[in-house]
């Protein structure tokens, strides 16, 4: 067997390729025809404001007119691409038809390509945008045909170029050509089947560098024939397509002789790629069958083209000279050694391909989202397609949002159903209350707990002492009084005119007289009160456990296990927990996940520059939503199988740690903790009012003390006058200057006296000369309940009102608050019963803010007052 021929190519030299010419247009103004439309239907100051835009856009579209001002392909293709992008901004802002109330000034004018001079005019932006499509492509050709592609780096630029011209070509056919195909006049240059066709050239040309890069990689003969087969396959696209309607009687015939003999030498190519491979494997009938079908190819190639460039008709010559000589030593090799049967080409399966390449995608070229071009321009119209969108983004906000929700909620409620984790924790010896539950107990122990109420007992045993010493004190001033006037009387017999102490203080003795009966009664509440401290003292004891935690029963291991398998039950099940808190972990950020998605959802740019479906659009921008939708559906799906699983082991868990009996034990602990929490807070209640109840009485005994007093200073004052005129009558002097009426008018007046010293002695009090006394007067009647007196004024703080009178009621822990009536006016001897009263008593409700003196105890109950009375019930 003779060794295989040479592997070189006759395509290793520099193929010719085509590039395609740019349309012409004819001159078009943007610039007025936009601006009057903006100034009509936004306002003149608004056109000002978009004067750079505008000028940009006239720019741009002189610059597509002028092809000298950008000489470099380059520089064309950055022109045409950002003039599109422009054109889709003006064609979702300003509607250019011949409609009167649009842009109707404006007419678009381009020539053929291919036939210069046929030529379109259209007053609507599609043909264009076409144009502009179509002029890409080329631009991109030129690009592709102006590398070196002799050098491996000129191959693979050449090959981005033809990518980019064909991605240009297929966005035309899919984005614009039909629309403008559907105006009043069209080239055919710019229909759906001259893009396709021009696509697919574009493709086959790019994957042809692949090719020449492939063979001077040295790759094995199978790769080079697979890329040679797809190269002879895109030609053979394009070859159809220039044989069909429209395009068959629109190009060159020089064209579709350059296409059909590229598809033919690129199958041969092939052919004679895939005989080496054959003929290594030894092969060779198989191998002798291709080459015949390459030779066949090439010769019915160039018997029907006529007119092909020289340069492409060598390398088909030259290839068919390796092909023959291959074959002749193949059939040599089967003749002598193989004697094989030839199948028939026919009968051959097609040869293996693969591409390279595939069309640049232009989406993201072509994007007119972020262009800042007429921005602060929105019509209505995308203004209500933007809020249907953001409709349709809440409404799946929301749904997802409630799933998530509600995932957490059925967990919630399944392991409270399951009393989980708390009996794991409680097994672990980390149990604790309930919120509620623990709240309260906390309270408790915050104000003091049942520890802290033998200190407020006692404070209760203070007030009550002070209040009893207090009315002694006020009861002995009368008295003393009371004695040192009997004296008087007794010693100057019917001399002694004026009204006895009892008669004037017997309002006053009233008062203290219940004062001390409230006193009486609210010691007994005392009593009651420290019976029931003592009483329920193991009750409440458990409030003061810290923490209160170490009062509850223990969830223990059973004594015997027949198994010993009590850990991992306990494992399995704290494992599926921990699975089930990272499944609630993941649904949070989830629901952030869905946030921020929607927060940063801007998709007015793209609905600006988009001008296709709208609804196209939005399924689209909408369909972004789906994988985290589907991670939703995931979690509560694995949540769901959790639960069930976790249930399963719950059961078991609460079989073997028998927890039935520690849920009844606990609950019984519960109910103990609740039953002393009540107790404490009716006893501290209790305690509370009684506290109240004594600094009420305090300030009530404090007042009458001090009426006492001036009471006291009064009689003294008058008595030390009487005396006087006793012992001057007693003399024998006259007293016929003085005034008719005696000693019963010859006292000064209780309202008008002078201020008394600290002091209520007697003997310090000084006396004005006896020519200045006033006679004594009834005093003026005022419009105060009971008399006018006022008593006199100790320093700057008023007086406190009436003091609290509490006649025992049955039942309550101490006396209530109760109005009296003042007592009846009387003129016996001259003058009023002791005046100074408004009510017989004390009103704690109706005081006044600073009118009392600061109480001995200030009290502030940790718990808000009861007025049912339910906790000062005798025990």
């Amino acid at each position: 067997m003779s060794a295989p021929a040479s592997s070189s190519s006759s395509l290793s030299t520099t193929n010719i390729m085509l590039a395609i010419f740019e349309k012409k247009t004819a001159a078009v103004d943007l610039y007025r025809p936009v601006r009057s439309y903006i100034a009509f239907h936004y306002s003149e100051r608004e056109a000002q404001n978009l004067e750079d835009d505008l000028q940009t856009l006239r720019d741009l579209r002189s610059d597509l007119e002028n092809p000298a001002k950008q000489p470099s392909p380059t520089a064309r293709r950055d022109v045409l691409q950002s003039y599109f992008r422009a054109l889709c901004v003006v064609e979702t802002r300003f509607p250019i038809s011949p409609d009167r109330d649009h842009i109707n000034a404006v007419t678009f004018t381009w020539h053929d390509a291919f036939k210069q001079k046929l030529k379109a005019s259209q007053q609507n932006i599609h043909l264009e945008k076409a144009a502009v499509l179509f002029n890409l492509g080329a631009v991109y050709s030129q690009i592709g045909l102006s590398y070196d592609r002799s050098t491996v780096e000129g191959r693979r630029l050449a090959v981005q170029a033809f990518i980019g011209a064909a991605g240009a070509f297929a966005y035309l056919r899919d984005n614009a050509a039909a629309k403008a195909s559907m105006g009043s006049s069209t080239t055919v240059d710019v229909s759906v089947e001259c893009a396709g066709m021009l696509e697919r050239l574009m493709l086959a040309q790019a994957q042809e560098c692949v090719f020449e890069n492939t063979i001077a990689k040295g790759s094995t003969p199978g790769v080079c024939a697979k890329i040679s087969r797809q190269v002879g396959l895109y030609y053979e696209e394009a070859w159809a397509a220039l044989n069909v309607a429209p395009l068959n009687q629109h190009f060159d015939k020089g064209w579709i002789s350059h296409v059909q003999l590229k598809a033919a030498l690129f199958y041969a190519e092939a052919c004679y790629r895939y005989g080496l491979e054959l003929h290594e494997k030894e092969e060779i009938a198989d191998e002798i069958a291709r080459l015949r079908s390459g030779v066949s190819t090439l010769s019915e190639a160039k018997k029907s083209t006529k007119g092909a460039p020289p340069q492409l008709l060598d390398a088909i010559n030259k290839l068919e000279v390796n092909i023959n000589r291959n074959l002749d030593r193949a059939v040599k090799e089967n003749d002598r050694v193989y004697l094989m049967r030839i199948p028939s080409p026919s009968s051959l399966p097609p040869l293996p391909s693969f591409s390279m390449v595939k069309p640049m995608p232009m989406n993201e070229v072509l994007d007119a989202s972020k262009e800042k071009m007429f921005a602060s321009l929105v019509p209505d119209s995308s203004a209500k397609a933007l809020s249907r969108y953001t409709e349709m983004v809440d409404d799946i906000i929301r749904t997802q949002a409630e799933k998530l929700q509600q995932g957490s909620e059925l967990t919630r409620v399944r392991l409270k159903d399951m009393d989980l984790p708390d009996s794991i924790l409680a097994l672990e010896g980390h149990f604790t209350l309930p919120v509620d539950l623990k709240e309260d107990v906390e309270a408790v122990q915050i104000s003091g707990g049942p520890a802290g109420l033998d200190a407020e007992l006692q404070q209760l045993r203070d007030l009550r002492r002070v209040n009893q010493e207090l009315l002694v004190q006020t009861e002995e001033l009368l008295q003393k009084e009371a004695r040192e006037d009997a004296q008087f009387r007794g010693q100057f017999g019917t001399r002694w005119t004026r009204p006895q102490s009892s008669t004037l203080t017997k309002n006053l003795q009233d008062r203290l007289n219940r004062f001390a009966g409230n006193l009486k009664q609210a010691a007994e509440s005392d009593a009651r009160i420290e019976r029931s401290v003592k009483d329920h003292a193991a009750l409440m004891s458990i409030l003061d456990c810290r923490p209160i935690e170490s009062a509850l029963p223990s969830l223990a291991r059973p004594i015997m296990s027949l198994d010993a398998n009590e850990d991992a039950v306990v494992g399995a099940l704290k494992q599926s927990l921990r699975l089930l808190e990272t499944l609630g972990a993941q649904r949070a950020g989830l629901e952030d996940m869905l946030k921020e998605m929607k927060r940063k959802d801007d998709i007015l740019p793209k609905l600006m520059a988009s001008t296709g479906s709208q609804e196209d659009l939005f399924k689209k921008e909408v369909s972004k939503y789906d994988p985290i939708c589907e991670d939703i559906a995931q979690n509560i799906e694995a949540q769901e199988q959790l639960l069930f699983q976790i249930q399963a082991q719950n059961d078991q868990f609460s079989s073997l740690f028998n927890l039935e009996d520690y849920k009844a034990s606990r609950e019984k602990c519960y109910k103990q903790i609740q039953a002393a929490i009540a107790k404490y807070r009716e006893i501290k209640e209790n305690i509370n009012e009684g506290l109240k109840f004594y600094v009420t009485l305090q300030d009530a005994i404090t007042n009458v003390k001090q009426q006492c007093s001036d009471f006291v200073m009064t009689r003294n004052i008058q008595c030390r006058e009487m005396m006087e005129d006793v012992q001057r009558n007693m003399a024998g002097l006259s007293f016929q200057d003085k005034n008719a009426g005696g000693y019963n008018n010859s006292y000064p007046a209780v309202g008008h006296q002078p201020q008394r010293p600290n002091s209520t002695d007697s003997q310090t009090v000084s006396h004005p000369p006896h020519s200045q006394t006033p006679p004594y007067q009834p005093a003026e009647q005022t419009s105060m309940t009971g008399y006018g007196y006022h008593p006199p004024s100790y320093g700057s703080a008023p007086q406190p009102p009436p003091p609290y009178q509490v006649p025992a009621q049955h039942g309550a822990p101490y006396p209530p608050h109760q109005q009296q009536q003042p007592p009846p006016v009387s003129h016996e001897y001259g003058q009023p019963a002791y005046p100074g009263w408004r009510g017989p008593y004390y009103n704690a409700h109706a005081q006044q803010h600073g009118s009392l003196p600061r109480p001995p105890y200030t009290v502030q109950p940790p718990y808000p007052p009861s007025h049912q009375g339910g906790y000062y019930r005798p025990q």
